[in-house]
């Protein structure tokens, strides 16, 4: 298994959610655990996804997502689990 997390912030609105599980559907990336909040009308979501079954370039995939964020109002990004680890040591 390959682990990787995506997180998206941004403004809330109807079909952040259905835009980006499409999304990952379409590109075989199962969704390990999910967590949503929305905070004062923002949105924040993180995933742990595993992108094992992913036939494209990780960075090809990250910039898609990247790409749908910004069509969508939002910031989405997509980071390795192991970088995302080191990101947030205490």
């Amino acid at each position: 298994m390959e682990r990787a997390i995506i997180t998206v912030v941004g403004k809330d609105q109807v079909g952040i959610i259905a835009k980006v599980c499409t999304y990952l559907a379409d590109n075989k990336i199962n969704i390990l655990d999910i967590s949503q909040t929305i905070l004062q009308g923002y949105f924040n979501m993180m995933m742990i996804v595993d992108v094992q079954e992913v036939s494209s370039q990780f960075s090809l995939v990250a910039d898609e997502l990247e790409s749908l964020g910004q069509d969508i109002g939002v910031t989405i990004k997509l980071q390795h689990e192991e970088i995302f680890d080191m990101m947030h040591r205490i």
